[in-house]
């Protein structure tokens, strides 16, 4: 079980790192639906790319004649190399998300990776909790990321996560992450098990982190070691439920985890009964998993 002093602190940092919008933001409208959000500043620089976006009272649209998605994403790339030649990105993926009313529904429009957080659209993530059953309880993977990773490099992280990419599935995504990030085999990676969704909606420096990530169980065998293959990780290690609960709550530091990976672990908890639904801070860690509240008019993450 987890201390109630652990879980204090636990609870203060997630508060923090997933404190949700305080800014005003704009909306991105694409065929009368909000697409995006941006804050002022990245607003004012879109209205100067007269030739794509125009920018009203009611928010921020694409110019006439960018009516499909195939005429938006050829319009984009330029406008995402250029915010990135500025330095407005974080480091270029040479991946694209899809941008769509819902999860799985035809798309608006392609973007590049590295500028979903500037246009503020909604994201989708596969993560797995790697855990392994032994004599003293249950325990649990954690990896290291490369120092070189364009977020949060060489912060602990869940086993195995990774952005749903255009054209690719939830299974797709945790079958390629989990044989990049820890060498698993596609036939163990499908025994991962779907435990539900988690939502992040907050602000971040290159812009607004909306993602829905669909959250998996891997049980492993006790002899199993994750290796990394793609250079993403560059470690890992194994550590008991408590021990993931005191490290999810280091705000800073070689120990800290991800504030995504930290809200999947916290999940994990709870469903499993680490986190009691009469700790004293229960609602408060529940409300984070989902956030209903909206800053300025900024909604949740759309459920997918």
């Amino acid at each position: 079980m987890i201390s109630d002093d652990d879980l204090a602190l636990l609870v203060e940092r997630l508060a923090r790192a997933l404190a949700p919008p305080r800014g005003r933001y704009t909306p991105l409208f694409v065929e009368g639906k909000v697409a995006g959000w941006l804050d002022d500043a990245r607003v004012s620089r879109l209205a100067s790319m007269t030739g794509v976006f125009e920018v009203g009272g009611d928010g921020v649209a694409f110019v006439a004649g960018l009516d499909d998605a195939t005429a938006r994403t050829a319009a984009l790339d330029p406008v995402a190399r250029t915010l990135a030649a500025e330095g407005r990105l974080s480091r270029w993926r040479d991946e694209r998300y899809s941008v769509a009313p819902h999860f799985g529904a035809p798309p608006w429009f392609l973007l590049e990776r590295a500028a979903a957080r500037f246009f503020g659209i909604h994201t989708c993530a596969a993560h797995i909790n790697g855990v392994v059953r032994a004599d003293d309880g249950i325990r649990m993977w954690l990896a290291r990321r490369s120092p070189s990773k364009a977020i949060d490099p060489g912060m602990l992280d869940n086993m195995v996560g990774g952005g749903v990419a255009e054209g690719q599935s939830i299974a797709a995504t945790v079958r390629k992450e989990s044989a990049e990030e820890a060498g698993v085999a596609e036939a163990l990676a499908d025994c991962a098990r779907p435990a539900g969704t988690v939502d992040i909606c907050r602000e971040q420096p290159d812009g607004l982190h909306r993602e829905t990530i669909f959250v998996h169980d891997l049980w492993l065998p006790a002899d199993f070691t994750p290796a990394g293959r793609d250079g993403e990780v560059v470690g890992n290690q194994l550590v008991t439920l408590p021990e993931a609960a005191r490290l999810i709550a280091i705000d800073k530091g070689s120990e800290a985890v991800t504030a995504d990976a930290s809200l999947v672990i916290v999940d994990y908890l709870m469903r499993h009964g680490e986190i009691l639904p009469d700790a004293r801070d229960y609602a408060m860690l529940d409300a984070l998993r989902h956030p209903s509240t909206s800053v300025s008019g900024l909604p949740a993450p759309e459920r997918a």
